[in-house]
Order: C-alpha cells, then sequence, then structure tokens
C-alpha cells in the first residue's frame, strides 16, 4: 500500500509540473505577443472619431486645390471701386490669366500716360496712365521703353509682378517705376531726352506708342529697370 501510494503522488506531482510548464509557455507566448500554432490571428478595429472620418472624407486643408487671392482696390486706384467687387467684374486673374480677357487693354486711344520725377528712391522716375475712356481697361503686364532712338527695350523687373492685373474704371490710375542707374561707378550714364511708352494687350503684344519728353539731366545704364504696372505709388517705388 505504502509503494503505491508513493507511485500515485509521484505520478500526481509529474502532471502537476507538466501543467506548471505548459501554463508558464502560455505566459510566455503571450507576454512575447506569439500564439500557439493554428491559432487565428483576430483583430479589434481601432475606433474612428468623427473627427478623424470627417477629416478623411473631406481630405487635409488645402489638399489638392490651389490657394487663390484677390487684391482687393483701395481709394481711386487700380482693380474696383474698393469694396472688393471689381465694378461689378469678376475677380481678376494673375497677369497671365484669362479672367481679364474681357477686359480691354489700356491704350493711347482710351488713356494717358506721363512721366515724372520722384525724391524717393533716388535715380527714380514715376510713369502714371489714366483712364480716359467711358469704360474699364486693363494695364496689362509692364510697358515697353525706350529712351530716345534706343533698338532694345528697356529692362522689365520680372519681381514686381503684382498679384492681379491692373484694372481702371473711367478716371482711375496705374503705376510703373523706372530706376535709372545701378551703383554708382559700375556704368556710363547715358544722358535721355525722350521716353517711348508702348502699352501691351493681354497677350503682350503692342497697342500703340505714346513718346513724353523727359526730365532734365536724366540719364540711364545697363542696369536700370522699370516694375509692372501696380495699383499704387508705393508699390511701383519700392523696388
Amino acid at each position: 500500500m505504502r509503494t503505491n501510494r508513493i507511485r500515485t503522488i509521484a505520478v500526481a506531482a509529474t502532471a502537476l509540473a507538466a501543467a506548471l510548464s505548459l501554463t508558464a509557455c502560455g505566459g510566455e507566448d503571450k507576454a512575447m505577443g506569439t500564439k500557439p500554432a493554428g491559432t487565428a490571428d483576430t483583430a479589434t478595429p481601432a475606433a474612428t472619431s468623427t473627427d478623424d472620418k470627417a477629416q478623411s472624407e473631406s481630405g487635409a486643408p488645402g489638399a489638392g486645390k490651389p490657394e487663390t487671392q484677390t487684391v482687393p482696390a483701395e481709394g481711386k486706384h487700380a482693380g474696383g471701386n474698393g469694396n472688393g467687387d471689381n465694378n461689378g467684374k469678376k475677380p481678376q486673374a494673375g497677369p497671365d490669366g484669362d479672367a481679364t480677357a474681357e477686359i480691354p487693354a489700356c491704350t493711347p486711344g482710351n488713356s494717358t500716360v506721363k512721366v515724372s520725377s520722384v525724391s524717393r528712391p533716388i535715380n527714380h522716375l514715376l510713369l502714371t496712365v489714366t483712364n480716359t475712356g467711358s469704360t474699364n481697361c486693363a494695364a496689362y503686364y509692364a510697358p515697353f521703353l525706350r529712351f530716345d532712338d534706343a533698338q532694345a527695350v528697356y529692362p522689365i523687373l520680372d519681381d514686381s509682378k503684382p498679384q492681379a492685373v491692373v484694372t481702371l474704371a473711367p478716371g482711375e490710375e496705374a503705376y510703373a517705376g523706372i530706376s535709372l542707374l545701378g551703383e554708382p561707378g559700375q556704368n556710363e550714364p547715358v544722358p535721355s531726352d525722350n521716353l517711348g511708352v508702348i502699352m501691351v494687350d493681354k497677350d503682350n503684344e503692342s497697342k500703340g506708342e505714346t513718346t513724353l519728353k523727359l526730365p532734365a539731366d536724366t540719364a540711364t545704364d545697363s542696369l536700370g529697370f522699370v516694375t509692372y504696372w501696380q495699383s499704387d505709388v508705393e508699390n511701383a517705388l519700392m523696388f
């Protein structure tokens, strides 16, 4: 009897040890993220918030959409009546855009151009175009300038390109700044008496030339430039 009891206890102890071993292995499998072979991998779907769903449906803010900007008109200057409605016209696109296709160019036939001296910045002149017609006109791109009988068009400053075409109602003005000289001593200034101003249309094609008398002692060099047409004097003379 004693021998049988000892043998039974030994068998029970062996079974308990095996069970503990299996439990330990199962615990280790769980801690290490492993599963016994043949066990299906089931995952609980992550909760989706209302904000996440809205963002997923609409996409990231601004994604795939170009940012558009409209330059508001102020005072009597270009672009509209000061209320952002461009005198009932559609918002104007950039100088190369199509939104102004229906607006005729400002030309010698519907506008006047004048040139004047300015005290600041030095070695600068100011061009002013005024719509003298009865309907809106657009001052497209930059004026083409010729000092005296120069064969080449005066350089145009690309960095001065505005965000929108400058549109003028009757009586309104637009402006372009003319830088005459570069740094002192870099080039020999060339005196000039007359200035040819060529207005262009939306295709950058000439629409006629106006010849103006330059202020006394005007001289230019190869480092000068003219800006695009601007809606106010400050922008025209800031370059």
